[in-house]
């Protein structure tokens, strides 16, 4: 169980790191119509919750490299993950679908995160 729990927790420092790499060098221009200005405000905020993303993947990475030790946060973890999920599927209620790529990441998202706290809670 603990060699599954590995992979799920790097499959999630993988896409923490390079998303939140991603999206830190873009910005919101990359997602507002070609001639439109992004508002800076926005850009700040959105540049500061990718910051968040990218540094998130650090400190996953460092529990992968002690997950002997770790327990408590990795339930925590697990959390965090379903939340972004359930964060997709609040907008979605809200403003309507993103796409079925969008829908696709929610549900993986949702299932990833209560995969990492099912694998960690039979380890």
């Amino acid at each position: 169980m603990q060699v599954l729990l590995q992979i799920l927790l790097g499959l999630v420092t993988f896409i923490c790191i390079a998303g939140g790499l991603n999206l830190l060098i873009k910005g919101t221009a990359s997602f507002v119509p070609g001639n439109t200005a992004p508002s800076v405000k926005l850009d700040n905020l959105f540049r500061f919750l990718s910051g968040i993303y990218f540094g998130l993947g650090f400190l996953l990475l460092w529990v992968l490299l002690h997950i002997k030790e770790q327990h408590d946060l990795i339930y925590l973890i697990g959390l965090v993950v379903a939340c972004s999920g359930f964060g997709r599927l609040y907008s979605k209620i809200k403003e309507g679908s993103g796409g079925k790529y969008l829908e696709f990441i929610m549900y993986f998202e949702i299932v990833l995160g209560f995969g990492i706290i099912l694998a960690e809670y039979l380890r």
